[in-house]
């Protein structure tokens, strides 16, 4: 919330520094009005603007071990924070004030109106007051003193002047800002905003009589006479002495459209500026899960399956012997099968291999040359259909060309329970940064990281 408020005073003041730099003294008064009240919501807008960008981010599981250091947490001696108590009880009184003050101008004109003479004057209602006072305007509603109008001592430039403000309807503009007054109390740069809405309201009514075709000298003076120093209500307008000299500047200004349209061009950086410094910027993670996508085997391959392994199941296992490049394709095909298509499909033909040559040692020797490790089950990987697996190859610093190499020599790859095979593993390798290949318990080899 604090920083939504700064964000909001912030955009106000550099509309208001924009406003007097290159707007005020300009004769563009209807521009002027609709960019008061537009910095207004722009300034409570922009800091409620939110560009979101999403950043993609794989996910991490965290594992604990022995080794692992543990946090312990202890409950810390809760304290408590006084300072938004106070701030809003501040601001709550500030509201308070400021509404009674709003509510007591408002009745006050409403009794006045109320109490005292009125004369219609087509669509406008004069009221008609014993106290010396100088023209105002609320709504439709014109404040003047009753021995004046009477006597016809009011000029007809300052009931036009008046009429101007009802006409355009000005009292909407102070109603609303006196409103935002009351919940932005504290924001000093509302106030200037409220000055410079009314004196631009004067402009706007003085505008109006001098089209009516009064003369500029005459109508300075008759202002000179009507204005003063006098206290009149909030909410309406009156003819102000203070405002005097900056409205006759302004009499005499005519701002040319090639100004007017530089003036309105230079508002889009100003406004880009501000939405881009003001804005909420918010990163959204996506979490990103690598998963192995199994493939399908298609009704070619299936078909071209059955018909070799049919082939082959035909014959007695004892005496089956399977050619290398079928049992290259046999394997290719089986693992793009899924679940449901093996069972449905012919059993993988098997193969029992020979026994393993005994070394040849003289008679009456003892031979110091151990066994062979047990062979590996018939598969293309090992480059031969009945040759048992090799020692595990030197370490490769590329992990790839190293899972390759192992699978060549009959190794069978494991991640906790689970077997892969060798083309599984180079794909699970390959696409992990931290991937471990542990030889030690060769042929079976172990894969971390992945």
């Amino acid at each position: 919330m604090e920083m939504y408020i700064l964000k909001s005073a912030a955009c106000l003041a550099l509309f208001f520094a924009f406003y007097k730099l290159f707007l005020e003294n300009t004769s563009i008064h209807t521009f002027k009005r609709f960019y008061l009240f537009g910095s207004l919501l722009a300034s409570f807008l922009i800091p409620l603007i939110t560009f979101t960008t999403y950043v993609e981010t794989s996910v991490f599981i965290a594992s604990y071990t022995e080794g692992t250091p543990q946090l312990i947490f202890s409950e810390a001696e809760e304290t408590i924070n006084y300072w938004p108590y106070v701030l809003w009880t501040v601001y709550g009184l500030g509201v308070l004030f400021f509404s009674l003050k709003f509510f007591r101008n408002l009745f006050g004109l409403i009794q006045q109106i109320q109490k005292n003479q009125k004369y219609r004057n087509s669509s406008f209602i004069n009221v008609l007051l014993l106290e010396t006072v100088i023209p105002h305007t609320f709504f439709n509603y014109i404040f003047l003193n009753k021995t004046q109008f009477e006597n016809q001592e009011i000029p007809a430039e300052v009931m036009l002047h008046e009429e101007a403000h009802a006409l355009q309807r000005h009292s909407l503009d102070v109603i609303f800002i006196e409103i935002l007054q009351i919940l932005f109390w504290f924001n000093p740069f509302v106030y200037f905003l409220k000055r410079s809405v009314k004196l631009n309201h004067e402009f706007l009514a003085d505008r109006a009589v001098l089209n009516a075709g009064a003369e500029t000298s005459a109508y300075q003076k008759i202002l000179l006479a009507f204005s003063s120093n006098a206290v009149t209500p909030s909410l309406a307008h009156s003819l102000n002495y203070s405002s005097i000299k900056k409205r006759f500047t302004v009499m005499k200004k005519h701002t040319s459209k090639r100004a007017i349209w530089l003036r309105s061009l230079l508002l889009l950086p100003l406004l880009s500026l501000l939405i881009y410094g003001f804005s909420t910027k918010e990163i959204v993670k996506k979490e990103i899960q690598s998963e192995i996508v199994q493939q399908k085997a298609t009704k070619a391959e299936i078909a071209e399956y059955n018909k070799l392994a049919k082939k082959y199941n035909a014959v007695d296992i004892e005496k089956r012997i399977i050619k290398k490049d079928d049992l290259e394709r046999l394997e290719i095909i089986y693992k793009k099968m899924t679940d449901e298509q093996k069972a449905n499909a012919e059993p993988f033909p098997e193969c029992i291999p020979p026994p393993p040559s005994a070394p040849k040692v003289k008679k009456g020797e003892k031979s110091d040359i151990p066994p062979p490790p047990a062979p590996k089950a018939p598969s293309a990987e090992n480059g031969n259909l009945y040759t048992p697996a090799q020692a595990p190859p030197p370490p490769n610093p590329d992990p790839v060309e190293y899972i390759k190499e192992l699978g060549k020599r009959g190794a069978t790859f494991y991640i906790g329970p689970h077997k892969y095979s060798t083309d599984e593993a180079i794909e699970l390798v390959r696409k992990s940064k931290e991937a471990t290949i542990d030889v030690s318990k060769y042929p079976d080899v172990h894969l971390g990281g992945c």
